[in-house]
């Protein structure tokens, strides 16, 4: 299965990406399903039934959770976390609940995941593909797979429509549910994946980091994982 782990709606602020495009074009750009993470925001879970949607895709609900010592995806059996958590607290708070934290573009400039946090095996699930980050800042993920263990995951990262399912996650195993999308990251069935070259970028200047890293040759192999 295909998934878009980092998808925003019109819930934030910053996106202009709409539900009901997510809706229409999601299947046909070869996804199955999409992982909507708002802004510090569940409130589109209060819009649509989560799970399985009449053309086959399949809508899970998180949400993105900043803190002072970086980003995090967050999924898991809850509606909302208390706001202004430390990174350290929020990501117990999400472990003792059996959720899953996945650090979120760990090296955007300005908006950096502490590696400590990494390093302590805290956060085992790292978004090593970006969407929106310049090529660079996914390559610098590297040297942490040199020196530690985590699974990889990737999202887009869509703000809009031209953004969403650029770089999404394989999974090799049937996701249906938010309780299944959980359990298959806490086993690291998933590897990062891009979308095809034909794509156009997504903005004028720096070209798109996916196709960057495709050319480079640093996508890592996902021959553990199959449909």
């Amino acid at each position: 299965m295909l998934i878009d782990m980092h998808v925003h709606t019109t819930v934030s602020p910053c996106s202009r990406l709409t539900l009901e495009d997510i809706l229409t074009h999601s299947r046909r750009r070869g996804l199955d399903g999409v992982c909507i993470t708002d802004h510090g925001s569940m409130a589109a879970a209060h819009t649509l039934r989560e799970g399985r949607q009449p053309d086959g895709l399949y809508v899970f609900f998180g949400l993105e959770y900043a803190t002072p010592e970086g980003d995090f995806l967050i999924i898991g059996p809850f509606d909302e976390l208390a706001p202004h958590l430390s990174a350290r607290r929020l990501l117990d708070r999400v472990a003792a609940a059996g959720g899953v934290a996945i650090a979120a573009h760990p090296f955007r400039g300005g908006r950096p995941v502490r590696e400590d946090l990494i390093r302590e095996g805290r956060c085992r699930i790292v978004e090593s593909l970006n969407g929106r980050n310049k090529a660079a800042e996914n390559r610098a993920v590297d040297g942490w797979r040199r020196r530690y263990d985590f699974t990889e995951c990737a999202g887009s990262d869509a703000h809009c429509l031209a953004e969403l399912g650029r770089v999404r996650t394989r999974f090799g195993q049937r996701v249906e549910t938010r309780g299944q999308l959980v359990r298959a990251l806490q086993r690291g069935v998933c590897a990062p994946e891009t979308a095809d070259a034909i794509l156009a970028p997504a903005a004028a200047g720096d070209s798109p980091a996916w196709i960057n890293i495709l050319q480079a040759g640093k996508t890592r192999p996902a021959a553990h994982v199959s449909e």
